[in-house]
């Protein structure tokens, strides 16, 4: 992105807690978890300096106005499947076209295992890499990192918590909703 190019966000309050969500001309750039403004503050300035442009607070704009109502939506119940732009400057190479598949490939109450991610980019045997594109997704929730588990049926990790992975998993039907 160049110099001159300017990156929106808002902050918008989910079932999972505040969500920092980014845009440039492309799309949707970033969706931070915890987005108190610690957290957010940090997420910022992150974010300028990986895309050089200076973010810029928009709670009313155009370019977040789509990711804002399908994100509700889809806390909501009744939006299975995103079609947003997406703006991928955040990631590259083996890390990208895994997170492109998992958008494309792990539909909304489904999920998959590391190394079946591995195995459907041609990298059998990277499950570890697999992890570390999970945990570096600029797009948590859009690109649903939250969709990948252990082989073992175990959660895995998430750069959002456990308990946001839990919370994403119910609401989508793979895991009971909690009693309480």
């Amino acid at each position: 992105m160049n110099s001159n190019g300017v990156v929106e966000w808002a902050v918008v309050e989910s079932d999972i807690g505040p969500l920092l969500l980014a845009a440039t001309d492309a799309g949707l750039v970033n969706v931070v978890f915890h987005a108190r403004p610690e957290v957010r503050d940090k997420a910022l300035d992150r974010l300028g300096g990986r895309l050089g442009a200076e973010p810029v607070t928009s709670p009313g704009s155009a370019r977040l106005a789509e990711p804002i109502r399908q994100l509700a939506a889809y806390f909501a119940g009744t939006l299975r499947e995103f079609s947003l732009d997406l703006d991928w400057s955040l990631t590259g190479g083996f890390n990208r076209q895994v997170l492109r598949e998992l958008a494309s490939g792990v539909p909304y109450g489904a999920v998959a295992g590391y190394g079946d991610l591995a195995d459907r980019v041609g990298r059998p045997g990277a499950a570890q890499a697999v992890g570390t594109a999970m945990g570096s997704n600029p797009l948590p929730v859009v690109v649903p990192c939250h969709r990948v588990v252990e082989s073992d049926g175990g959660l895995g990790g998430f750069g959002g918590g456990l308990e946001t992975k839990r919370r994403l998993l119910a609401l989508e039907g793979v895991l009971p909703q909690p009693l309480f």
